[in-house]
């Protein structure tokens, strides 16, 4: 089992950092200690939401979309708003992905 997982800064809520693991919670511990170059400076990070996918190739697929123009967008959207602010639904486990890239 593969996770795509979204964290986001507590120090800079402009910052978030999409990747994939197979242990979501030893990863966030890894970036939370400093271990992960590209996430140490914006310390601490919380676990905002992930997606589990049976399929590595598809995971890895859609870690891709997240990190694009468009799929930066999507998170910044569905899943990085809080349940009830503007534009969010009640639940971000309920968000849609877009068309092609459904969960595994």
């Amino acid at each position: 089992m593969k996770f795509v997982y979204i964290l986001k800064s507590d120090t800079d809520i402009d910052h978030f950092y999409v990747g994939v693991t197979d242990d979501v919670a030893a990863r966030l511990q890894k970036h939370n200690a400093g271990e992960v170059s590209h996430t140490s400076k914006y310390r601490p990070w919380h676990l905002k939401t992930y997606v589990a996918f049976s399929d590595e190739k598809r995971a890895f697929e859609f870690e891709k979309y997240l990190k694009s123009g468009s799929g930066r967008a999507f998170a910044k959207i569905k899943a990085l708003k809080a349940p009830g602010e503007a534009g969010q639904p009640g639940n971000t486990r309920t968000a849609k992905f877009p068309s092609g890239i459904p969960p595994g």
